[in-house]
């Protein structure tokens, strides 16, 4: 028989459905690449949604890829970056971004770790009139902010050129700290090198003072060269325009709704490491006791337990706490507006080009947002009273509000005296204004975000690889308005009280990352050491004690380690004083202790420096030594500095100008350490 004949049934007969699945596949693939060939491509059909005025947008189908497709999309020509830690400066860029409307400009706020930076040097080309505007906090001793860590290197290592690109900065920093807006007098310096056009002076904040009086004056002058520079007038009519619609969901899944979680929903249901900011872990804890022996003060120690994590951790490193708002300020917000807390609802940008399309997750509720995700008991700004005053039922309420918001010398004093100096939150603020009644949406979309708190570590891993260990004092007092007040993390881990079990499922949790330092102990053991931190400024240094008493348990040779400390009275607040009184014992440790209030006259740690400047400069000098400070910046870290100056000239015959020399050597080849706070 010839093949030929051969039929297509007993053909088919021999191959396996295996074989008849991949020869159809075949033939398929092949009809449709040659009927696609001899066929032009479709364009696409983009549907068009039409937004409000406000929401400057004129383009469709979602957001733009790329911040220059983003700007062109939506008609925009001003881009205000932030580098925030806190939160500030997003909020002063966000309402920067807003005040542009009253000029005719259209504004975007934009965090540099969501673009392409290298689109920045295209602005000024590809953007008719473009103003890029800078608000730049300053972290630590003149560090960038974590989402202006790439940013920062982009303007270090680039050779871009900005083409006259059009920009202005506003730093936001510290004056207690040393490096006081390092960040923004960076950025302004660099932009210029880079071939940048300054239109306006740099700005500086100083959050010691007060940085939104600073801002204010910063940004009035700042709109007035706007004016000039662009040709635009400013609108007679104050803009109130709200940046998040608001949508409530009556029918919504309950399971889709966020309880709290930072970044992904469901995240604290189902937990999947890697751990961090966006997807902190829910730390068992272990121990929370307290570490006073008395006096009206409380200081805890506290014990999370990590084994389960992968979350790894040095000495010196910081632990970073998500806290939840006290239940009470929370319930009390929606008994004052008459608002049910547990409707679900969203909050969502009315412009669709924009990177942030909700101030928080969402859809979550009220009473979620409240106490998760919004900061209900700081002082809160001018500008967010000033957005209240439409809500003013009563006429004396009303005047109050505008005269508190204005402008002037008398409304920043009057401002001062009843919100910051009488400690008033929102909570307290709609108690003493009673016929104030705000959209509870609106509101939420006015407060500040509930920032996380970062805690020095007071452990070792090597001597507890499993746990991370928090020593914190519990802040609790009365306001000039007879209120009490109480500190928004402390107050939340004082009642995490672990149960009588051995089972991590039972005990209270905390969210929390580890965030790693640059405050480390010396590569080599051997090297000395001198720590210098009162009160809780003893936490990362009873973690580098540790780790040097399990080196010389391991029979390594471990450098001189010399400790600062202080406190009020030895019998009530001397933290882990049997602790370090064995380290002493034992040669790990040489311990002086300050006692401010056990003699008459109060005696700090500064003195104690003072008195072994012989042997701190013997250390730092001949001994090649690190010295640390951990604690207050505004004083004692201050003090710190000018008696180590005074040590080298007294001790090491060294004039004034070589004593700063000397200092800013050691701060340079990190043997001049601090974690200070304000």
């Amino acid at each position: 028989m010839e093949p030929s004949s051969v039929s297509k049934s007993s053909l088919f007969g021999q191959l396996g459905w295996l074989d008849l699945v991949v020869v159809a596949g075949i033939i398929g693939t092949l009809v449709w690449y040659f009927k696609r060939k001899g066929k032009k491509e479709e364009a696409p059909v983009i549907k068009t949604i039409k937004t409000s005025p406000a929401a400057g947008t004129a383009a469709a189908g979602g957001a733009s890829k790329g911040l220059i497709g983003k700007l062109k999309a939506s008609g925009k020509s001003v881009v205000v970056f932030y580098g925030s830690q806190t939160g500030t400066a997003e909020e002063f860029a966000s309402r920067l971004a807003k005040e542009a409307t009253r000029y005719g400009l259209k504004a975007m706020a934009v965090d540099p770790e969501d673009t392409e930076l290298d689109e920045i040097s295209k602005l000024s080309t590809e953007i008719e009139n473009c103003l890029a505007i800078f608000c730049m906090a300053t972290y630590g001793e003149g560090d960038p902010t974590d989402n202006a860590q790439e940013f920062y290197d982009w303007l270090q290592n680039g050779d871009e050129q900005l083409n006259g690109l059009n920009y202005a900065v506003f730093g936001l920093g510290n004056k207690t700290y040393e490096h006081y807006n390092a960040m923004g007098k960076y950025v302004d310096k660099r932009m210029e090198q880079l071939g940048g056009n300054r239109i306006y002076e740099a700005g500086v904040g100083d959050d010691d003072g007060n940085i939104e009086d600073d801002f204010i004056s910063w940004k009035e002058g700042l709109w007035a060269k706007v004016c000039e520079v662009f040709n635009v007038e400013a609108s007679a009519e104050e803009f109130g325009l709200r940046q998040f619609k608001f949508i409530s969901h009556e029918d919504v899944d309950r399971s889709k709704v966020f309880k709290g979680e930072i970044g992904k929903l469901g995240s604290f249901d189902l937990q999947k490491p890697p751990y961090g900011m966006k997807n902190p872990y829910l730390a068992p804890v272990r121990v929370n006791r307290e570490l006073h022996r008395g006096g009206d003060r409380s200081c805890m120690h506290i014990e999370i337990d990590i084994s389960q994590s992968k979350l790894r951790y040095e000495s010196g490193d910081h632990v970073v706490v998500y806290p939840i708002n006290d239940s009470e300020s929370v319930h009390k917000i929606g008994e004052l507006l008459g608002q049910d807390l547990d409707v679900a609802f969203s909050l969502v940008n009315v412009d669709e080009q924009a990177s942030k399309k909700n101030p928080f997750p969402c859809p979550t509720t009220f009473r979620v947002a409240l106490s998760h995700y919004l900061d209900i008991t700081s002082q809160p700004r001018s500008h967010v009273l000033k957005e209240l005053i439409p809500y003013a039922a009563d006429a004396k309420d009303k005047e109050f509000l505008e005269r508190i918001t204005a402008n002037t010398p008398e409304g920043k004093k009057l401002y001062s005296q009843w919100v910051n100096e009488s400690c008033r939150n929102i909570v307290t603020i709609l108690e003493d204004l009673p016929s104030v009644k705000p959209a509870l949406d609106h509101l939420c979309e006015l407060l500040p975000k509930l920032q996380p708190r970062f805690y020095s570590i007071s452990s070792s891993p090597k001597v507890h690889p499993e746990r991370i260990h928090i020593t914190a004092v519990l802040v609790d007092y009365t306001t000039q308005t007879g209120r009490k007040a109480k500190g928004v993390a402390t107050s939340w881990l004082k009642a995490k009280l672990p149960i009588a079990v051995d089972d991590p499922q039972l005990h209270p949790r905390v969210p929390v990352y580890v965030r790693h330092s640059q405050f480390r102990l010396p590569t080599q053991v051997q090297t000395p050491v001198i720590l210098i931190g009162p009160g809780t400024g003893l936490a990362p240094f009873r973690g580098f004690i540790q780790e040097r008493h399990w080196h010389r348990q391991q029979g390594k040779p471990v450098g001189k380690t010399m400790l600062f400390f202080g406190c009020r009275r030895e019998t009530e607040d001397f933290l882990y004083q049997e602790e370090l009184k064995q380290y002493e014992e034992d040669g790990t440790l040489t311990m002086h202790v300050a006692f401010s209030r056990d003699r008459s006259e109060k005696v700090y740690v500064t003195h104690l420096l003072e008195r072994k400047a012989a042997d701190v400069w013997q250390i730092l000098n001949d001994g090649k030594g690190h010295i640390y400070v951990c604690g207050d910046a505004k004083s004692m870290a201050r003090d710190v500095h000018s008696i180590l100056e005074k040590v080298c000239q007294q001790h090491g015959g060294l004039s004034s100008d070589e004593a700063v020399k000397f200092i800013k050597k050691l701060e340079e080849t990190k043997r001049y350490s601090a974690d200070v706070w304000s």
